[in-house]
């Protein structure tokens, strides 16, 4: 039997707006978010504690969270800043462990498994890296202490802000039935709505049915869901990386009104998204193609086939199928190709993770 590992799980918190509050000391005390102008359809990135107190949160749309906080000061991305305190806070992480697997800017997963730094004491390395980013970064970070991936992400969330929880591997079966679904990776709003009108609200209802019975009535999701709800993960932290897909999209400052508006669009998102490609230099090729679409009220769909070149024909053909779930005005177009495995070794991560990587088993969740 291999080791127990020990993984911590690190996330600054509410990080744009930690960063602009320690260079604007006086933004401490006010409700401030990070995010586009509303008159041109921007949303929040992120927003402080006091902000969230009123309800905002990030990808609220920044109209909608003026509405509920007039008094909110809004404040531009300054990606300089951003990544600076990243850099920093990574190279202190790098002091601990060599085995970091970054999701982002300001999250990163760290393998201390049998490392001599505190004594071998993954909780006290935690403490020690958290107390590190205050005094040499200027702002705060959480973290989460658990034998794999799973169980430290919803560890570092459960201290918020400026805290941190451990789950030690005695303690999981106690601690897994109570936990919401919605806490599961790959379990959004809709997915969490869905595998409720069966009576799954907690792990512990997951737990009650059989792998049989969630394959049958969930696919995918059901496979993963069974793993998930009694806290099995045996992903090891990656520190390395293949690409799994690249897209490009676009919110309108005006709805478009219909399919013959947004196919107005296909060639311009297509020519963006021709010229990602080019620079990417990626060593494998596209398998998929897809088309995103959210609709003015939000609601949204992704229609996606297998395709070896994705051409302008294709994104058209695509997105008309797609916008026939809707047919109704449209605010953001999104076009895109996912990869096939690659034969060679992946390649080195970069500082910033793209966020289309999946944190789980790609699950086929899409939105009719």
């Amino acid at each position: 039997m291999s080791p127990q590992r020990k993984i911590i799980h690190i996330d600054c918190d509410c990080f744009y707006a930690a960063v602009e509050m320690r260079d604007r000391p006086e933004l401490r005390e006010l409700p401030i978010a990070i995010g586009g102008s509303p008159g041109q359809r921007g949303v929040i990135s992120t927003c402080n504690y006091v902000a969230r107190r009123f309800g905002i949160h990030s990808a609220m749309p920044t109209s909608w969270a003026l509405r509920q906080c007039p008094d909110l000061v809004l404040l531009p991305h300054d990606f300089a800043r951003y990544k600076d305190a990243s850099r920093r806070v990574h190279a202190i992480l790098r002091d601990y462990t060599t085995l970091i697997e970054p999701l982002s800017l300001d999250e990163a997963y760290l393998d201390v498994s049998g490392l001599p730094h505190c004594q071998g004491s993954a909780t006290r390395m935690a403490e020690e890296i958290r107390a590190r980013i205050r005094a040499e970064v200027g702002i705060t970070a959480s973290a989460g202490i658990a034998p794999n991936k799973l169980l430290a992400k919803i560890a570092s969330d459960w201290h918020k802000p400026d805290g941190q929880f451990v789950i030690i591997p005695a303690e999981i079966d106690a601690f897994m039935p109570a936990l919401p679904i919605g806490k599961l990776w790959g379990i959004g709003k809709v997915t969490a709505a869905r595998l409720a009108r069966h009576g799954l609200v907690t792990c512990g209802d997951a737990q009650r049915w059989t792998l049989a019975e969630l394959d049958t009535q969930f696919g995918r999701l059901g496979r993963s869901l069974y793993r998930q709800c009694r806290g099995i993960d045996e992903r090891p932290v990656e520190t390395e990386w293949q690409r799994k897909s690249l897209s490009v999209e676009h919110t309108y400052p005006k709805d478009l009104p219909d399919l013959a508006a947004c196919l107005a669009q296909t060639p311009t998102l297509y020519a963006d998204l021709s010229q990602r490609l080019q620079r990417q230099q990626l060593d494998t090729q596209p398998n998929k193609a897809f088309v995103k679409i959210k609709f003015h009220d939000f609601t949204q769909t992704t229609m996606e086939c297998s395709a070896s070149h994705a051409d302008m024909a294709l994104f058209a053909k695509l997105l008309e199928q797609a916008w026939q779930r809707g047919a109704k005005p449209v605010r953001l177009l999104g076009v895109g190709v996912r990869f096939a495995d690659a034969p060679a070794a992946s390649k080195p991560a970069p500082p910033r993770r793209p966020y289309t990587l999946p944190l789980w088993e790609e699950l086929d969740l899409r939105q009719g």
